[in-house]
């Protein structure tokens, strides 16, 4: 038997690093060739990778929320292959990090290196750039196999999980489940949000005693660590005498220190999509000159056309609401104002008029803003518009957008109204020329053919790079946009 290994591929736009959000596999479990074994989130989408390879899950090498950089092993495999064709998904020759996965004295721990295609996602080329973040040190254990059963060991001298240990009460064991400290030279396997509580305790994780799954240090453990810190009669640490059997159940950790409760700040790891918007928005904010202009209008019949195409027959099993008439209402005024739809070339010194409207739609996920677009909206009709605006929205929220599907916008729509928000000054996507907020819709007073009466109101704001439009260009594309919305017939009469 073959100890194959997959590493972490480069998923696209030369992208160094990678999340991984969720395991489908565990050891022990049967995988097939283009099997998904996980969900990684990049800078940029999350996405599923697929095994290369046929065979029975040997390791994961690392746990769910660790950052692993692209070229680590992450999962290893045993397959049927012989040693000449596993170059496939690197051999432990090759990858020095995950070499304590192999057995030592089995076949694949002798078997040199192969050259052969590196496993990547369709579409995505692999990039031979070396990471630029600071190298990491081998994981310490594999991550535990689910429902009782014992992952195989990664470092030998890591200690089995409890799980294994219980099925064989004859063995004793020195200490509680996962309750050694970490061993000397070790790095404690503990997550970002961990190693900042024991920093602000003043814990060090090496001589804390872990208790999660794996040997990993959690919040827990820290506050223990902490609570006996206080007390001079109870060491941190304790080693259980050889002949003590493994118990059942952990103990309930100590109460968390007043110090921890009083916390006055919390430091939050900024990463993933999070951290590509925040630099992003900062390019776009301090590159492209902003303007940004209002319009306050009666919406009243437009709601009303909402209400009867969500009666009508054609458009059965259709999501019908304002936010779709908003957009079809933005590309006609593309149409009626085609140099508002550009972009600015820095290198050439030119504005680039682009011939079709890739609509993007500003959406609140679970990992942070994304903004994909529906490619090609200005010739999609009312139904199509409406089928994109529905599949895009689900996607993004699935967290299963891909980084293709938020590449070339051309303009961008944020509905801030949603969270009953009146309007804001939005900043642009990169790239784009304009983003339009719209305002929350809500019953005012209004001047009405002469008189005071309800009306279904909201406030516009459209932001505008400044290079491409000027004020004048500005004022007519949002006041059309506005002129479609107060009186809808023009999504005939304009088109």
């Amino acid at each position: 038997m073959t100890i194959r290994e997959f590493k972490m591929p480069d998923v696209g736009e030369g992208l160094t690093e990678a999340e991984i959000l969720k395991w489908y596999v565990q050891p022990g479990d049967t995988v097939t060739d283009g099997q998904v074994v996980c969900e990684v989130e990049t800078a940029k989408a999350a996405v599923e990778l697929p095994i290369p390879f046929d065979g029975v899950v040997h390791a994961l090498l690392f746990e769910e929320g660790v950052t692993v950089d692209v070229g680590q092993v992450i999962i290893s495999v045993e397959t049927g292959a012989s040693g000449g064709d596993a170059g496939e998904g690197g051999s432990a020759a090759q990858a020095p990090a995950a070499a304590a996965a192999v057995p030592a004295g089995s076949e694949a721990a002798e078997e040199p290196a192969a050259e052969g295609r590196q496993p990547v996602l369709v579409g995505y080329g692999v990039s031979q750039a070396s990471s630029k973040r600071r190298p990491r040190k081998a994981p310490a254990v594999a991550v535990a196999a689910q429902n009782g059963t014992a992952a195989p060991a990664v470092v030998p001298a890591q200690p089995a999980p409890a799980a294994a240990a219980a099925q064989a009460p004859a063995v004793p064991a020195p200490a509680v489940q996962n309750g050694t400290a970490q061993p000397t030279g070790e790095r404690p396997l503990a997550k970002p949000p961990v190693r900042k509580l024991a920093k602000d305790l003043g814990i060090d994780l090496a001589v804390v005693v872990p208790t999660g799954d794996g040997g990993v240090v959690t919040r827990e453990d820290v506050h223990a660590a902490a609570a006996a810190a206080l007390a001079p009669q109870a060491p941190v640490q304790a080693p259980a005498p050889a002949a003590v059997p493994v118990p059942v159940s952990v103990p309930a950790p100590a109460a968390a220190p007043a110090s921890a409760a009083d916390a006055r700040e919390t430091r939050i790891p900024v990463k993933g999509v999070r951290k590509v918007t925040a630099q992003a928005m900062v390019g776009s904010a301090f590159t492209a000159p902003h303007v940004t202009e209002f319009i306050t209008l009666d919406v009243t019949r437009t709601m009303k056309l909402v209400q009867e195409l969500k009666e009508d027959p054609d458009f059965a099993g259709l999501r019908i609401n304002p936010l779709l008439l908003i957009a079809k209402a933005v590309l006609i005024a593309v149409r009626r104002n085609p140099e508002v739809n550009a972009s600015w070339d820095e290198a050439a010194q030119e504005i680039v008029l682009k011939h079709y409207v890739n609509l993007g739609i500003a959406a609140a996920t679970p990992r942070g803003l994304i903004v994909p677009n529906i490619k090609d909206a200005h010739a999609k009709s009312l139904a199509e518009l409406s089928t994109g605006l529905s599949e895009l929205v689900a996607t993004a929220r699935e967290g299963k957008t891909s980084p293709a599907d938020m590449q070339n916008g051309t303009l961008t729509i944020t509905n801030v109204g949603v969270f009953g928000v009146d309007t804001g000054t939005p900043i642009l996507n990169p790239g784009e020329s304009a983003i339009l907020a719209v305002g929350a819709i809500k019953l005012q007073p209004w001047v009405h053919k002469g008189k005071v009466k309800p009306r279904q109101v909201t406030t516009l704001a459209l932001s505008f790079d400044h290079r491409l439009i000027d004020g004048e260009l500005g004022s007519k594309f949002l006041a059309d946009i506005a002129a479609v919305l107060e009186h809808p017939r023009r999504l005939i009469t304009w088109s």
